[in-house]
């Protein structure tokens, strides 16, 4: 059935989507560029999405779909008059790794008072979880200056 995975990639794509608008309203993005912030969050996170359903890492899907939306926002930005990172912050939000953050606070409160015996896979599954959230954060940092990284094009 080829249609399952592609209607979650699809419904995926508008979660992310409507996050990125919901930021980008919060954050007071002009009007012309709310439906390029929703369209760039909706096709980077698709992206990764589809990377992790064909056994890509997080770490390195969320890198790739980070550059996406760099890329996206330089070429978006220049198009509705607005500075890049109008567009992709608000489109990075939706791969901000919550959960894994999450995990790992919880997993370090959880240590003090597990017994002995739960420590070690406890510890275990609390450092792989702070070491996701570190390495998916950096990706997202890395991913997002690619664009500023390459020159410009020249007005003749």
């Amino acid at each position: 059935m080829m249609f399952a995975p592609l209607l979650e990639i699809l419904e995926d794509a508008f979660w992310s989507g409507l996050t990125a608008l919901g930021f980008a309203l919060a954050f007071n993005v002009p009007r012309r560029a709310l439906l390029a912030c929703a369209l760039v969050g909706a096709i980077g996170h698709a992206a990764r999405t589809l990377l992790m359903a064909a056994s890509t890492g997080i770490v390195l899907a969320t890198l790739i779909g980070s550059v996406i939306i760099s890329l996206l926002g330089r070429a978006l930005g220049r198009f509705h008059h607005v500075p890049p990172p109008v567009i992709t912050v608000a489109a990075l939000i939706p791969m901000v790794p919550g959960t894994f953050a999450y995990r790992t606070m919880l997993g370090a409160v959880q240590l003090v008072s597990a017994p002995p015996e739960l420590r070690a896979p406890l510890l275990d599954a609390t450092l792989i979880n702070g070491l996701t959230t570190i390495l998916v954060t950096l990706a997202l940092a890395f991913g997002s200056v690619v664009a500023t990284l390459l020159p410009r094009a020249r007005r003749s």
